[in-house]
């Protein structure tokens, strides 16, 4: 059984068929979706869609892409929605300097200010980072004040060693997905090798980054499998072990 830690079912990808992909995740062993949010109104479209689905659970926040939505009162309408029981995350948040589609400035405070609510509410971060990794890590070193604790997750890593292990040790998981299985993977295969398994999670960031051998369609949960049993091949241990331990990890994080 494992749990993708990161899928957007919410999405317009997903509106002719969702109840058939979830139904195929199921059937693939699959037994529970994280699923984040990029801006306000996604974010109550991912809540209500929690409350739908009994293993599907929310995480609230906007996407740097979209951080020039934020206002004034978005900060309260999100503390308004972390208040639903299947709340579990504030994310997806961070810094992104490959689309660069909002000013930097403005990207950098809109996570700052997500991450401190996310402080006061005791809830896990999902930190998404693009061409953004000194940044990210100059603002997560500030943030961090017990790095003892399990502060959230890099989703779909793209760092090198030494930022995961830098990560790690101020409190976060580092999740992979689809890329984990492409030819042009670089310093994906090390990271995912070489770090403890206790600080691993698996996602497919359905719709997109579908693992090879379907890169370039659209993606979903039910693949999550693949990311994991690539995984498990390039550490050398048994698809049930890593299966296990991943899925113990997201449990843990994120309290489901």
């Amino acid at each position: 059984m494992l749990i993708d830690s990161h899928c957007h079912l919410n999405f317009d990808q997903f509106n002719q068929d969702r109840a058939e992909v979830i139904a195929r995740a199921t059937e693939a062993g699959v037994m529970a979706f994280i699923n984040p949010s990029v801006d306000l109104a996604d974010s109550r479209q991912v809540v209500a869609l929690a409350t739908e689905i009994p293993n599907l659970y929310a995480a609230i926040g906007f996407h740097p892409n979209d951080a020039a939505k934020f206002d004034d009162d978005s900060l309260a309408q999100l503390r308004h929605l972390a208040a639903h029981p299947k709340v579990v995350a504030i994310g997806e948040i961070g810094l992104d300097y490959y689309w660069d589609e909002t000013p930097r400035p403005i990207q950098r405070h809109v996570f700052e200010q997500q991450l401190d609510l996310a402080r006061e509410l005791g809830k896990p971060v999902i930190i998404h980072q693009r061409d953004a990794a000194e940044d990210t890590m100059a603002i997560l070193r500030c943030w961090v004040n017990n790095p003892s604790q399990n502060q959230g997750v890099l989703h779909s890593f793209s760092g090198n060693m030494a930022m995961a292990e830098e990560s790690i040790a101020l409190g976060f998981y580092i999740g992979i997905s689809g890329p984990i299985t492409f030819k042009n993977a670089r310093d994906l295969p090390t990271v995912a090798t070489n770090i403890p398994l206790s600080r691993l999670l698996v996602e497919t960031d359905s719709p997109f980054l579908s693992p090879h051998p379907l890169r370039g369609k659209r993606n979903e949960p039910a693949r999550v499998n693949l990311v994991a049993e690539k995984i498990a091949t390039l550490r050398q241990i048994p698809f049930n072990d890593l299966s296990h331990q991943v899925t113990e990890n997201t449990i843990s994080l994120f309290g489901i």
